[in-house]
């Protein structure tokens, strides 16, 4: 069976910054791999202090697992992964397990020490597809989401400097594991870091028509065609299945993106591509911008001169959304570079069409906004070489 053929197991990916009393995305793996005395092997693999991993074994077993931590990791002092992927005992101890846990650090340390040199899988990565296969678990937080995708960011520069230079394969990008298959990009830190110039980069890239930019101490949990937000925070959705750049500008430039903002116990359907809302959100207030009887909750204009700023682009759904602006506008740009002269940087647009809707509530005991169909262009522009000058007394 190939790698894109479709697994009977179940996907947890984490946005990370998974806190430890976020039962909600701990249980949710452990009832996944079967419940209270669920077996599940914690690989530490990206980690830089692999040999710390009571952190993920303790939380896990906190909510009735019978965690186990697997000593395959690059910068392990005690084992070398090179022949641990091959060991007989950790193959079977990893086979009876039900669920996988991959913790954060470096991706690129994961596919370094889970595929051959040859570029094939390891024993070990395929023990692990077995149990994805078969019904088991795969989860990961932060360099663990990064994996799940068939490309994944290898050791990406600074977001702005993706958008202007572009992505490589083997340097910027690299080849992931796959587990949520060839059609679908996961991003991670997704909000909180600003990260959707660099994925829609690497989207335009390789072709990905869909994407996920999943948010900090939030999972996006995949079962049966189905992913469903859980967590503390969002899950962007990504659709480039319509969008087109303008070939005679050879900086990055793309047009027709379509963004929606999922909050939890939202559910987006992978084949058909729908969304459907929870019960907690249809409960709550329904926002139509198109309805001639609109009454926004939020007023003002905003401009956003940092895109990449922290948490700002779902500020920035929820208030085009719930108010009368049609169009709001960011910048991507470094106002602190040492270069004087004029320097690139990136225009985003974002608009509302006769789709858009957005849905509230604060039943959950903050405010949640669900923000579906907002429209989005990406243009370089040419910054001033002086953004401000400071005024002096007289």
């Amino acid at each position: 069976m190939s790698e894109v053929s479709k697994p009977a197991g179940s996907l947890v990916i984490i946005g990370g910054a998974l806190r430890y009393n976020n039962h909600e995305v701990w249980q949710r793996i452990v009832e996944l791999s079967g419940g209270k005395g669920a077996k599940i092997a914690v690989f530490p693999t990206a980690s830089r202090n692999p040999q710390k991993t009571n952190y993920t074994v303790n939380a896990l077993n906190e909510q009735g697992a019978e965690a186990i931590a697997i000593p395959v990791a690059v910068k392990n002092r005690d084992v070398d992964y090179r022949k641990a992927v091959y060991d007989p005992q950790l193959l079977a101890q990893v086979r009876e397990c039900n669920g996988v846990f991959f913790t954060g650090g470096d991706q690129s340390y994961i596919t370094q020490a889970l595929y051959a040199e040859s570029g094939g899988h390891t024993p070990m990565l395929d023990v692990i597809w077995e149990i994805y296969r078969q019904g088991g678990v795969v989860a990961g937080t932060s360099a663990g989401a990064a994996i799940m995708s068939t490309t994944m960011f290898r050791h990406p520069p600074d977001i702005l400097d993706v958008m202007k230079f572009g992505v490589h394969w083997g340097r910027e990008i690299n080849r992931g594991l796959g587990f949520i298959g060839p059609d679908f990009f996961v991003d991670q830190h997704f909000l909180v870091r600003g990260r959707l110039g660099r994925s829609l980069v690497i989207m335009q890239t390789i072709g990905y028509k869909l994407g996920f930019g999943i948010d900090e101490n939030t999972a996006l949990v995949v079962q049966n065609d189905e992913a469903e937000v859980i967590g503390d925070q969002g899950v962007l959705v990504m659709d480039l299945s319509e969008a087109y750049d303008d070939p005679k500008i050879p900086e990055f430039n793309l047009d027709g993106i379509r963004l929606s903002y999922l909050g939890k116990g939202d559910r987006y359907h992978l084949q058909t591509q729908k969304i459907s809302l929870s019960q907690i959100k249809l409960n709550g207030d329904k926002i139509d911008p198109n309805d001639p009887y609109f009454q926004p909750y939020m007023s003002g204009d905003r401009f956003y001169p940092d895109l990449l700023a922290h948490s700002v682009l779902d500020d920035l759904l929820a208030h085009l959304i719930d108010s009368q602006q049609q169009e709001a506008i960011a910048l991507a740009f470094n106002p602190l570079s040492s270069d004087r002269k004029a320097c690139l940087g990136f225009k985003f647009t974002f608009w509302k069409g006769q789709d858009s809707l957005g849905y509230y509530t604060g039943a959950l005991g903050v405010t949640s906004y669900t923000v579906l169909n907002i429209y989005a262009a990406v243009k370089p522009i040419q910054m001033k070489p002086v953004l401000y000058d400071e005024l002096k007394s007289p």
